[in-house]
């Protein structure tokens, strides 16, 4: 997991978008999560980068929480097995994807 700055942090979710598809990544989306949802530990067939535009959200990768929140980002490699908690607020997130 890393929660670097990345040039994938763009103002706009058109920017990051357009960024985003630069950087290769073939899907681009936002979601949005209710307050105090929680998702069970589970992986993705694709890569992730996201970049928190609301709320709060930890997110844990071998045993270790990570608290993000609005502006943070996180990049998770294809197959990483995580957990989320998303805040009292919920969240909203722009997500890139890559296949």
């Amino acid at each position: 997991m890393d929660t670097a700055t990345s040039p994938l942090n763009s103002t706009s979710f058109d920017a990051f978008a357009r960024d985003a598809r630069e950087a290769g990544y073939d899907e681009v989306l936002q979601r949005d999560w209710q307050p105090n949802t929680v998702v069970a530990q589970h992986s993705h067939p694709f890569d992730a980068h996201a970049v928190l535009i609301q709320g709060e959200m930890w997110l844990t990768c071998d045993g270790v929480a990570r608290h993000i929140t609005a502006g943070g980002s996180f990049t998770l490699p294809k197959g990483t097995p995580h957990a989320e908690r998303y805040g009292s607020e919920g969240a909203s997130y722009w997500v890139a994807r890559r296949t």
